[in-house]
């Protein structure tokens, strides 16, 4: 006879048991929780029914003919889940775990789904759920357009950078070319990996969907659909964002040492030391960090939300229960912190030592106006990554101001690198001389509607004695330095560092 009872937040299930006419008694039990069946291979993390009905017959009769048809219609929170697969199981007393011998899954009719065991004893269905997340929407205009201003100043900047290298005869050029390099790496990768491709394989749970011819025993009752590559951008994202602050505060270092703590040069192969700290330790703690999570949870095919958000490719965010446990905040936001508080110190040290006060240690004795001094200091602030800081500002509870310092944020940190173009190249002596040559030559070509082959000539030659001069632009300038109109000095290694900010 058909048993029909109503499953709370799970399910509705109909049971059909063909009973022979010579059995003599049929009953069920239905379990409330799964605390007598704690299964070595299942693993249920949400808090969705967990019932377990139990039927016997006749004990001359079950095993020779009795049989268990199952009925059921999902009932879950359609908002937050989405039905991904279920298996039809018995409890197995030898091996005390799920199994799935004598039973099979079919599609049903009108929604509803079935499970067949040719065998009565303790049943379950084990369903497994996806999780519908909300993944946002692309970049926004701000965000995109911020980002190409970046990309295109820190461009320029490094080819600026490199050809004129031999001007400033200082390894200040060598920590801005890297600081720029792996911050341009990071928007890259920002625009155009932070959006996981997951979203646009998203379903709507119809249970046409569920394979079922394969009825194995799920390892959890929620799955969510692997991408190694999202994963791979999350890691790229993670590292090149801790090369990024590490070059800050390695130059932030040079600056203390070049221009408050001494005036002697720097020490021999200081450039290879710097450059295998600046790429090799963000590296060290990105692979320790993956290395952690990967060997404390490789075997659950999920061990990648255990670094990585779903949403987007960046740092799982972690549970209010697990903070401690956290990538997040020990491999990323505990070394930041450490880095800006230290960047925060250095640069106001430098700005009341040297920007705004004059300092007997350096040979150059000019005055610098009040506009030139917070023009330096903007400069130092910039490349120490200071405008960071507005990052812990967006943690407060009030969501307006919250979105206040989101956009300020935003505003500030999208365009680092056009900040750095204009506060570090076109503010130069080298690039501003230069740049008046190309636009004087272009005025000349544009205010002239018709030119002669000679005058063709001269400018082609004009443009080719230009291009030729930029890898030799320190000579011109060491010529410009001994003319009358420059004053006889020599720089000191800690005056070019002043006169790069």
């Amino acid at each position: 006879m058909p048993v029909e009872m109503l499953f709370k937040k799970l399910l509705l299930l109909l049971i059909m048991m063909p009973l022979q006419r010579n059995s003599k008694a049929c009953g069920f039990v239905v379990y409330q929780n799964d605390k007598l069946f704690q299964s070595k291979t299942f693993t249920a993390k949400s808090n969705f029914s967990q019932k377990i009905i139990s039927s016997k017959t006749d004990e001359n009769e079950q095993d020779q003919s009795a049989s268990v048809d199952m009925v059921f219609s999902p009932r879950y929170n359609q908002r937050e889940f989405q039905l991904y697969s279920y298996a039809c199981v018995y409890w197995n007393l030898s091996t005390r775990d799920w199994d799935t011998y004598g039973c099979q899954k079919h599609k049903g009719t009108d929604g509803f789904l079935r499970c067949h065991c040719n065998h009565t004893t303790n049943f379950a269905v084990l369903m497994t759920f996806k999780k519908d997340y909300q993944y946002p929407e692309s970049l926004d205009v701000f965000s995109n357009v911020g980002c190409a201003l970046s990309i295109t100043g820190l461009a320029l900047t490094i080819v600026f950078q490199i050809v004129t290298r031999k001007v400033r005869k200082t390894s200040v050029t060598w920590v801005l070319v890297n600081l720029c390099i792996s911050m341009l790496i990071f928007n890259l990768l920002f625009v155009f990996g932070i959006e996981n491709s997951n979203k646009n394989k998203t379903s709507d749970g119809d249970i046409h969907d569920i394979d079922f011819k394969n009825n194995d025993v799920p390892q959890t009752d929620t799955i969510n659909i692997p991408n190694p590559t999202c994963t791979a951008i999350a890691a790229l994202l993670h590292y090149f964002l801790l090369v990024t602050f590490t070059w800050s505060a390695l130059s932030a270092a040079q600056l203390y040492f070049l221009l408050i703590r001494t005036m002697k040069p720097l020490p021999r192969h200081f450039i290879l030391f710097i450059s295998l700290i600046g790429w090799g330790v963000p590296a060290i703690v990105v692979a320790i960090t993956v290395g952690v999570i990967y060997s404390q949870n490789g075997k659950n095919p999920q061990w990648e939300l255990d670094y990585r958000q779903e949403t987007i490719c960046w740092l799982a965010i972690p549970e209010p229960d697990g903070v401690t446990k956290s990538p997040l905040l020990w491999s990323f936001i505990v070394p930041v912190t450490i880095i800006l508080i230290s960047n925060v110190v250095i640069f106001i040290t430098i700005s009341i030592k040297v920007l705004w006060k004059n300092n007997q240690n350096l040979t150059s004795t000019k005055k610098v106006s009040s506009m030139r001094k917070i023009v330096s200091t903007l400069s130092v602030a910039v490349v120490f990554g200071i405008t960071w800081i507005l990052a812990y500002l967006m943690l407060v509870n009030d969501d307006s101001i919250r979105i206040i310092f989101s956009y300020i944020f935003c505003l500030f940190n999208t365009t680092q690198g056009l900040q750095i173009f204009f506060l570090h190249t076109v503010r130069t002596k080298i690039f501003q001389t230069e740049a008046s040559k190309v636009l004087t030559l272009l005025s000349s070509i544009g205010g002239k509607k018709s030119l002669s082959s000679v005058t063709r000539l001269r400018l082609r030659v004009r443009m080719y004695n230009f291009l030729r001069s930029l890898p030799t632009l320190h000579e011109q300038f060491r010529l410009l330095e001994t003319s009358p109109s420059t004053e006889d000095i020599t720089l000191s290694e800690s005056d070019k560092a002043k006169q790069s900010i």
